[in-house]
């Protein structure tokens, strides 16, 4: 069976509406607007409600989604969601999804690959429509990371943010308006540099580990440093090279937003120049698998895409993992807001 082009039709996000500035992070740490600002490019973040999980903040991009494209939630033949912070270990915060916003029946799964999420997500949606086997496939990156912080610690507490996107991935009337393919990878080399230590069957909850703070995201920032500029050239070189392109027919470049620092040096090295890079990092900070199609809406709205563009998408996070996406773009719907 040959496979059939794949598009991104349409987007939806949804953040939370508490903001949550570099300034009122110093009121309860030893740091300043001015530190935050100069080492990651971040000013504020959002900041989930007390009670608000994953599914909630992906329900909504969701409905947003199915909304712009004018689809029922009964006729979707899939649901994927990415997320590290996910409202349980099991049930999969898809389950949870589907059910708020209507698509009963409808087949869901969680995937695993920490901010590398979404772009697995969206390959492994994308490989369902290619070959046949669905029609309509929701891929949604959700997350509410605050929830796994340890506001204490300046090196985490600063850097992350709450929010959720997802996108419909529908068969494309030709390679005009196509996904052009994927470069993923994973290093496990890397798993110490970036993990939460407890609460899996490896290190199962105790009063010790609640007692030492194993529930909450550890990071080797130095070494995922390096990591993320090095394998953000690499696996963008290395998409654009499977598919005879160059870095100079890419239109927007959207990497994870992680870091200012990482995306400018990542940029550079690719040879991207930076009116052709999109961030939206210093609004929302590391949304983790919603950092993507986050700003995939917003460049939309901005008019960066209107039909046409070849944009490159690139994550990278725990695992060590890392992933590309090329697309071609057609019209991508949104709710004008």
């Amino acid at each position: 069976m040959n496979a059939r082009p794949v598009k991104i039709s349409a987007v939806g996000t949804h953040v939370p509406e508490r903001v949550v500035t570099n300034d009122d992070l110093s009121r309860t740490l030893d740091t300043s607007d001015e530190w935050i600002s100069s080492r990651s490019g971040i000013r504020e973040r959002r900041i989930a409600a007390e009670g608000e999980a994953a599914s909630d903040l992906g329900a909504v991009a969701a409905s947003r989604a199915l909304e712009a494209a004018a689809v029922r939630p009964a006729d979707l033949d899939l649901i994927i969601v990415a997320s590290l912070s996910p409202d349980m270990l099991f049930p999969s915060t898809a389950s949870f999804i589907s059910g708020k916003i209507g698509a009963d029946g409808t087949p869901a799964f969680d995937l695993s690959a920490a901010c590398t999420g979404f772009i697995y997500a969206l390959a492994t949606g994308a490989s369902f429509v290619a070959s046949g086997q669905a029609e309509k496939v929701l891929v949604i990156g959700a997350e509410v990371v605050s929830k796994m912080i340890d506001w204490t610690d300046r090196g985490t507490a600063v850097l992350f943010g709450d929010g959720a996107g997802a996108v419909l991935l529908e068969p494309a009337e030709s390679e005009d308006e196509a996904i052009v393919g994927f470069d993923l990878g994973n290093d496990p080399a890397g798993v110490e540099l970036l993990n939460l230590p407890a609460g899996g069957s490896r290190n199962p909850a105790s009063p010790e580990t609640l007692a030492t703070g194993q529930h909450f995201i550890k990071m080797n920032g130095s070494e995922v440093f390096k990591f993320a500029t090095r394998v953000i050239v690499k696996s963008g070189r290395e998409v654009l090279a499977r598919h005879g392109r160059r870095i100079e027919d890419v239109d927007l470049f959207i990497p994870h937003q992680a870091n200012i620092r990482i995306i400018d040096a990542a940029a550079r090295k690719l040879g991207v120049p930076p009116e052709r890079v999109f961030s939206n990092l210093e609004r929302y900070g590391n949304t983790s698998c919603a950092s993507i199609p986050l700003c995939l809406d917003e460049a939309a709205a901005a008019g960066r895409i209107a039909g046409g563009e070849l944009v490159l998408m690139v994550g990278f996070g725990a695992g060590l993992t890392w992933g590309s996406c090329l697309a071609r773009m057609g019209e991508l719907k949104r709710i004008q807001e």
